[in-house]
């Protein structure tokens, strides 16, 4: 095929400016910062402040790229040594194993940490098994209990406290014609909501820490969690393992149950389904003392540079215009989470009664972000809750997590 003058002039053009983009340079002169992150549903969010900031810039631009199954890219881009600028994830199995390869910067003694609450800045310490700082945590998420308050007025329940509480209002809702629980766990990353609740709380962090020791094991230490998990099945609805977490969304934004066992990350799409849904939100009770419950919360987003980056400046130029108050702040309202930065406070009155126990440091870490993803903890919840064998529960998770040590 033959080009005219002027198609050839126009597509090489084209080309010298996409070659030019890859170097990390726009066509403006501006250098070109690729901000990665993990969350779909954080996309317009970002969006909006990567644009503020792009704004205030003369001499950076910074792009989002957000794919599917992002965990899955990040992994492949970095074995081909393809790490993104700044990289925005979770606090979990996968990004330990990142952080102790060396790929990221170590942020410790960093004068952003001074803007973040500590008790984040040390889930990170902990998630990594390492005393220094890769990351700067920027939010965090919460999961426990929602509840209906118009059915928990209607039916005369309080808000539960202890564990026994938490199954006598259950049983007086199941009384009173209520749906207690809606649990979705046709999405078998559903059935771990309860667990990280009952695991973190009544076993502690500390339990993986030795685990990874080889001191302990599943099969001695949680038997009590796996009998508290089968005694919350006793009251869910008829299909327990046939809707999924959209379902579940729906459902409990129309009222068909008193309780959600569910993170704040749901709280926007259940008001997509019903923007006047009356919610409420406690930490899960796990044991007989109310005043050792801890609310279950870890860092949803934390902000990475890359070691090898060209524009570190830069990219801490972005992150650092994260951290302002501002911007902070709009960011968490939008996707109902919380900021690690001190003095950027929370809102919503759907979690009110979640932020004495921030505002207290009454939290603890996710017990998954401790579990390595190759263990496949999701599938071996949800076969357990449908099998009910506790002895070949225990034996599975000990098994598997031994796997993957030898692996490692």
């Amino acid at each position: 095929m033959k080009f005219g003058k002027g198609l050839a002039a126009s597509v090489s053009i084209l080309l010298i400016c996409m070659l030019t983009a890859c170097g990390g340079n726009d066509t403006s002169g501006r250098v070109q910062i690729e901000f990665f992150q993990n969350k779909p549903e954080a996309k317009g969010s970002f969006d909006a402040l990567i644009q503020k900031f792009n704004d205030s810039q003369s001499d950076i631009t910074v792009v989002q790229v957000n794919p599917p199954d992002a965990e899955t890219v990040l992994k492949t881009r970095v074995v081909k040594d393809d790490i993104p600028d700044i990289v925005g994830m979770g606090a979990t199995d996968t990004y330990s194993l990142l952080a102790q390869s060396g790929i990221f910067m170590d942020m410790t003694g960093s004068p952003l940490l001074s803007r973040i609450d500590e008790t984040y800045v040390q889930m990170l310490k902990d998630v990594s098994g390492m005393e220094e700082v890769i990351g700067i945590p920027y939010s965090t998420n919460a999961n426990g209990v929602m509840y209906n308050k118009e059915i928990f007025s209607k039916l005369g329940l309080s808000v539960p406290r202890t564990w026994d509480e938490l199954l006598a209002t259950a049983k007086k809702a199941k009384d009173g014609g209520t749906i207690p629980f809606y649990f979705t766990y046709k999405d078998d990353w559903q059935t771990v909501l309860p667990f990280n609740a009952l695991a973190s709380n009544l076993e502690g962090i500390e339990f993986y820490l030795d685990r990874r020791e080889g001191k302990v094991t599943f099969a001695d230490r949680y038997r009590e969690i796996a009998e508290k998990q089968l005694e919350l099945m006793e009251y869910g609805h008829g299909d327990n393992f046939g809707k999924n977490y959209a379902d579940g969304n729906r459902a409990f934004a129309r009222g068909e149950s008193a309780m959600y066992i569910q993170g704040t990350w749901a709280i926007s799409e259940i008001r997509k389904a019903n923007p006047e849904a009356p919610i409420g939100f406690f930490p899960l009770p796990t044991g007989d003392d109310p005043e050792s419950n801890k609310l279950i919360s870890g860092v949803d987003t934390l902000l990475a540079v890359a070691e090898d980056s060209k524009h570190k400046e830069e990219a801490l130029r972005f992150i650092e215009f994260l951290l302002e108050p501002e911007n902070s702040k709009q960011y968490i309202s939008e996707q109902t989470l919380f900021s690690t930065v001190q003095g950027v406070t929370q809102d919503d009155p759907a979690v009110a009664e979640l932020l004495p126990y921030l505002k207290r440091g009454q939290v603890v870490d996710f017990a998954d972000h401790y579990i390595p993803a190759a263990v496949q903890l999701n599938s071996i919840i949800q076969s357990f809750l449908q099998n009910r064998d506790i002895d070949a529960y225990l034996k599975k998770l000990d098994t598997e997590w031994d796997k993957v040590a030898d692996r490692r």
